[in-house]
């Protein structure tokens, strides 16, 4: 999970800086962190739009904190599912100029969506909403990398009711189907651009990726 956060982090900056986004759609954002996509996309570019999307009324509670835009800039947050794309887009609307790229941000939340749900179909509703230009990023839990593979989400989704299906690396690059991935493609998410060498050796448990809607 700290490796997944300081792709996010990398990954917001990519894009405020040499992708010139200035809109972000952060789906499943879960209860406030260190360094939410607002507090990098508004330390990089103040100007910057985020709409925050949870499900979880707990989530709810803590909206406040996420709702601290820098003056120049804003942010709201939906309570709303994934499994709604049109109604995500449309609350979205209220904040987000959809004629202007926007970047959505779909991190460490897929797996809970299993595959008799149509996730990718449900991934390629949202973006077919958003102008040519906007991004996509995602990040996945997988057991690709674990030597005991299987057995870890076994004994997960034994103690939780919210069942998590991971995929591989070929279950993840799916969801970027008909975008263009930027370098270096889907990898670990320790591997994505890492900022040093003591990053891009942390342990990984997830694929990520970044692509553009041509």
């Amino acid at each position: 999970m700290q490796a997944n956060r300081k792709f996010l982090a990398r990954a917001v900056r990519y894009l405020t800086g040499e992708a010139g986004i200035r809109q972000f759609l952060d789906i499943g954002t879960g209860i406030p962190a260190a360094d939410n996509t607002h507090q990098v996309a508004q330390r990089e570019a103040p100007d910057s739009r985020i709409v925050y999307v949870d499900n979880d009324p707990i989530v709810l509670l803590h909206a406040q904190a996420l709702l601290k835009s820098t003056r120049d800039g804003a942010c709201d947050y939906i309570q709303a599912d994934l499994h709604d794309p049109d109604a995500i887009l449309a609350g979205a609307a209220r904040t987000l100029d959809f004629g202007q790229p926007v970047a959505l941000m779909l991190l460490a939340i897929l797996q809970f969506i299993p595959d008799e749900q149509d996730p990718v179909g449900l991934v390629s509703r949202l973006v077919a909403g958003l102008p040519p230009g906007s991004y996509l990023v995602i990040s996945h839990p997988t057991d690709d990398f674990n030597p005991n593979r299987g057995e870890s989400i076994k004994r997960y989704n034994e103690r939780v009711a919210d069942q998590a299906t991971l995929r591989d690396e070929a279950g993840t690059t799916r969801f970027f189907a008909g975008l263009d991935l930027v370098e270096p493609g889907v990898v670990a998410v320790a591997k994505w651009r890492p900022d040093s060498e003591h990053l891009a050796s942390m342990p990984s448990s997830m694929w990520c990726g970044v692509a553009r809607k041509g």
